[in-house]
């Protein structure tokens, strides 16, 4: 039975990636913060009671920017494949708490690097990248375009997209940059634009809420469905040289198109609700992010199937439901 180690493990994407590990014969194990309240809200259907036999999910205290409890973790489970997902993935929060983002976000990173070396496995190496390394640079983007991040959190994820390279050059370290763009579902974080217009919409039309206040309605985003972007991470680690790709859609929509559809879904104009103001607006806004994922298409069999307006359709049924009176 192949054992994955899963940082994150409690966000969007480490639960869905779970599902997808175990339905696969996995062993899984996830590492999860201490906290003084529970955060497996994500992951609850899928754990079973560890005196149960047939339980292929373990979780562990730990936290990537403990290096030492890190490099124990890893010398006990000895995991096959390892998928970094760990992140302060927040591109506002992060310009106000820049020190804690390149912490967790780029240090993060090489602490896993360093416990893999010393490790000397065969261990292969997952990165979460993200397509805010392009930053200011024209779409579509692809592997080949020029990096210009434009905030902490993209910086801080540039270094990790570099030192991921560079230990799969400097030592023979299985290592894949998955440069993975937005990517959404039900269990996307509530502080998340496309989860905070789906939310709205349906406070709004049971009459729980009376406006959404939103920032730049003009920025373009490549928005797909998280659900199936995990597999393209699974299938990068199937492959027998490590690389980089992009995954995305290769279609654009506004945040202004993005609340439309939401809301139109369920029969309200969102122009009557949404409002934007300068307060929420980031420092340096990123205009546009629409990828090319041609590569991950030939090279791993990977392709969207869920365009942006099923997503936010289906966003909005799955938070209407959840919010409806029962």
């Amino acid at each position: 039975m192949k054992k994955a180690l899963i940082t994150g493990i409690t966000g969007q994407d480490g639960s869905y990636l779970a599902e997808l590990l175990l339905e696969k014969g996995y062993e899984v194990h996830g590492i999860i913060r201490r906290s003084s309240t529970f955060n497996t809200s994500r992951i609850d259907h899928l754990y079973k009671d560890p005196h149960e036999k047939q339980n292929n999910l373990h979780l562990h205290y730990g936290d990537i920017t403990d290096g030492v409890g890190i490099t124990n973790l890893i010398r006990e489970i000895q995991p096959k494949e390892i998928y970094n997902l760990a992140a302060q993935s927040h591109v506002k929060v992060s310009f106000e708490m820049p020190d804690y983002t390149a912490q967790v976000d780029a240090l993060g990173t090489i602490r896993i690097l360093e416990a893999i070396r010393a490790a000397d496995s065969d261990i292969k190496f997952y990165q979460a990248s993200t397509s805010e390394l392009f930053g200011s640079t024209p779409p579509p983007q692809s592997e080949v375009s020029v990096f210009a991040p434009r905030s902490p959190y993209a910086a801080a994820k540039l270094y990790s997209y570099w030192v991921a390279r560079n230990y799969r050059e400097s030592y023979g370290i299985h290592a894949t940059n998955g440069i993975l763009f937005n990517h959404e579902s039900p269990r996307r974080g509530e502080t998340f634009v496309t989860r905070k217009i789906t939310i709205a919409a349906s406070k709004i039309k049971l009459g729980l809420q009376d406006k959404l206040y939103l920032g730049n309605l003009e920025a373009v985003r490549d928005w797909g469905y998280a659900k199936e972007y995990v597999e393209s991470m699974w299938k990068m680690l199937q492959e027998k040289e490590s690389s980089d790709y992009v995954i995305a859609t290769g279609i654009g929509a506004t945040v202004r198109e993005f609340c439309e559809a939401a809301f139109s879904e369920l029969d309200l104009d969102y122009k009557k609700f949404v409002i934007s103001e300068d307060r929420y607006l980031r420092p340096t806004e990123v205009d546009a992010l629409i990828g090319d994922s041609s590569k991950a298409a030939t090279a791993i069999g990977w392709q969207a199937k869920t365009n942006w307006k099923d997503l936010a359709k289906l966003m909005v049924k799955a938070d209407f439901k959840k919010l409806s009176p029962k």
